[in-house]
């Protein structure tokens, strides 16, 4: 009896790290690379987890390369850095309960006050306080993660009105204008930078909270000092900012209406093992000739 025709495994290269060293994907060859570490030989698949641009510059260089995962909600720098023909994958949905209760947990920290009183140092009696019932909370970017959201808003009684690339400008303005919170999770392109502006912030009404939890560019950093100056905006949240990081003493800290987080929203102490569990979920489905669904249209930026 003849045998079966040989097949080649596939050759991906992925972060040297204990879970993802126990990966055992079938079809799938694995190689492992550290910050300062590139081992040889051509590779059909790359890993990206923690990536410095340096090593993606040379990896990127390799010819057989045919696929990339980044295992990072964004996919900034990737489409510029691409060769023709290769396809990129990102890892959103790994990202998306963590990065809504993130926002959902700033949202009630901003209206019972939580923020100004963590910083007062002192006994001091509350201002303005507010619950969530009957709040109009604007999510624009609303995705998977928007949904994921709303849905642990609705016991709170907001409303929620969620904007979307189909959105048309006369939309955007509406629901902006009457917005209590407007909550960012839009990705960056090239048509979403600074997409909140100076006009943009004038447009919301007086009062109006902005958390930001997709990326520093989507707001200017300018006008939103300038807003939280004058008094219009009522406050922010920003999980990312523009400069990232922050530098010390830069106009937007120490604000009792302003809080800030290092770019966690998506953490979790286990995140890691997810993340490999995730990356061995997607070469599986490579391995078995399917498209995984978490393909970046490259032209829409996400």
């Amino acid at each position: 009896m003849p045998k079966p025709p040989t097949t080649t495994p596939t050759r991906v290269l992925m972060p040297d790290l204990p879970e993802f060293r126990a990966i055992t994907a079938e079809g799938t060859e694995s190689a492992y690379y550290r910050a300062d570490f590139l081992p040889e030989g051509e590779f059909e698949g790359l890993v990206a987890w923690g990536m410095p641009k340096k090593l993606r510059s040379q990896v990127l260089l390799h010819p057989g390369l045919k696929w990339v995962l980044t295992l990072t909600a964004g996919i900034d720098g990737w489409p510029e850095m691409l060769p023709p023909g290769v396809t990129l994958y990102n890892a959103h949905e790994l990202h998306d309960e963590a990065v809504a209760q993130h926002a959902a947990a700033t949202l009630l920290a901003a209206g019972r006050g939580l923020i100004r009183f963590a910083q007062a140092g002192s006994w001091e009696r509350p201002g303005q306080l507010w619950t969530l019932k009957g709040r109009n909370v604007v999510v624009w970017g609303y995705g998977h993660i928007g949904r994921i959201f709303s849905d642990l808003l609705a016991p709170f009684g907001a409303q929620i009105t969620g904007l979307r690339s189909s959105s048309t400008p006369q939309e955007i303005q509406a629901a902006l204008s009457t917005a209590d919170d407007v909550v960012l999770l839009l990705p960056l392109t090239d048509a979403t930078k600074q997409i909140v502006n100076a006009g943009v912030l004038a447009s919301l009404k007086s009062g109006a909270w902005l958390y930001n939890l997709g990326r520093g560019e989507l707001v200017d950093t300018a006008a939103l000092v300038s807003a939280l100056d004058n008094g219009h905006l009522g406050g922010a949240v920003l999980d990312v900012t523009d400069p990232e990081p922050l530098p010390e003493g830069h106009p937007l800290w120490g604000r009792g209406n302003v809080l800030i987080t290092p770019h966690i929203a998506s953490t979790t102490q286990d995140m890691q093992q997810r993340a490999a569990d995730y990356a061995e979920a997607v070469l599986g489905q490579l391995a078995r000739g399917e498209e995984p669904k978490n393909k970046v249209e490259l032209g829409k930026g996400y």
